[in-house]
């Protein structure tokens, strides 16, 4: 997801389907329902109180499991200056996240901070490494990272090599440029291999937000420099790309071309216009997508209608992104200024202000 400074153009979504909210079972495979869960143990660690639909204080975990929540995902970077979603705090809330008997995907950002179409940075220890160094960087971190989560007995169900990488990661070698996957695929043969050697079971994802775009032109790429991966993700904001239609065609097109289980890796829609801190959100339209406002009817029937539409195309599962990252004190959104920075996703949680659930708020079966 790209934060901090957003440059996307916004998409009129005017084509929108409003697909009704029961769903249609359409694939024999396990339904991912998921959470990116990424900053709820600092928000925990900050005192943040959470409570169900009747206004009960409970853990966030056994709340979104009520609301049909069966997989987390965390995101991992790799030295980041707040101390937050590295390898020692991933590895404590892995331990959490099983205990509550939910599947786990870990997602590689190879980073010291956010990774997304619009910058895939290298972390500082890797500053001065060329292809043939990084690529072992990949090999030896992934491995490292996923061996310490199984010695704990947390093995990740998944891992993600690579946050939306539209045009590869690791820049400048990684980049993909002129059409050039090269290095892209030498870097992607290496987190897969280390996540086999770690533990065959692990599916290994590749992530684009691509789903507005050539999506084909991506894993074409990849898969012609001998690039292997188990799930095909996107990313799917109506805001940004489009039509729900328009997803529905490049779900089904990626499924059928690819052979691979589809996700959506990230959605998510506001429930208000409001900020509830001193940073502007991401998305402060009284109506982002049209047929659905910005309140909490929207935002459930926005993702119901995600969950549906997706479905319908093929995929295997949606993951709602960061649910219960509301506006807390000392949680922001920048790495290196944690404690002052605000949250400019508060609004697109599914926790309002004061921790409560939006009571009508279902991740689908």
């Amino acid at each position: 997801m790209k934060l901090g400074k957003v440059t996307a153009v916004l998409a009129t979504a005017a084509a929108l389907l409003t697909a009704p909210t029961e769903v249609v079972a359409v694939t024999a495979d396990p339904i991912m329902q998921g959470a990116d869960v990424s900053t709820l143990q600092r928000a925990a660690d900050l005192g943040a109180k959470y409570y169900d639909a009747n206004g009960v204080q409970a853990d966030p975990l056994d709340i979104l499991k009520s609301a049909g929540v069966n997989y987390a995902r965390l995101r991992i970077w790799n030295n980041p200056r707040s101390g937050y979603n590295n390898k020692a705090k991933v590895l404590q809330y892995a331990r959490t996240v099983k205990a509550k008997g939910l599947k786990l995907m870990v997602d590689f950002h190879y980073s010291d901070t956010w990774a997304d179409p619009g910058k895939q940075y290298k972390p500082a220890a890797w500053a001065n490494h060329g292809i043939g160094q990084l690529q072992t960087d990949v090999y030896n971190y992934t491995y490292d990272v996923c061996t310490s989560l199984k010695a704990q007995g947390t093995t990740p169900d998944s891992v993600q090599i690579g946050n939306e990488i539209n045009t590869g990661m690791l820049w400048p070698e990684g980049r993909v440029s002129n059409g050039n996957f090269t290095n892209l695929g030498l870097l992607l043969k290496a987190g897969y291999n280390a996540t086999k050697a770690c533990n065959a079971d692990t599916q290994v994802v590749v992530h684009t937000a691509r789903v507005a775009s050539n999506a084909r032109w991506f894993y074409d790429g990849i898969r012609a420099q001998g690039v292997r991966w188990d799930i095909t993700a996107l990313s799917y904001y109506c805001y940004w790309h489009g039509s729900m239609s328009g997803m529905a065609g490049v779900v089904s097109d990626v499924k059928a071309r690819y052979g691979k289980p589809v996700i959506l890796a990230e959605t998510a829609y506001p429930y208000t216009t409001a900020n509830h801190d001193r940073t502007a959100n991401v998305m402060s339209s009284a109506q982002p997508c049209s047929g659905y406002s910005a309140s909490q009817s929207g935002q459930q029937a926005n993702f119901a209608a995600v969950q549906n539409t997706a479905r319908r195309a093929g995929a295997t599962g949606v993951f709602y992104w960061e649910p219960t990252w509301y506006a807390v004190p000392g949680n922001g959104w920048n790495p290196a200024d944690i404690n002052n920075s605000g949250n400019e996703w508060e609004n697109q949680a599914v926790f309002d202000r004061n921790g409560r659930i939006n009571p009508s708020i279902r991740w689908l079966p």
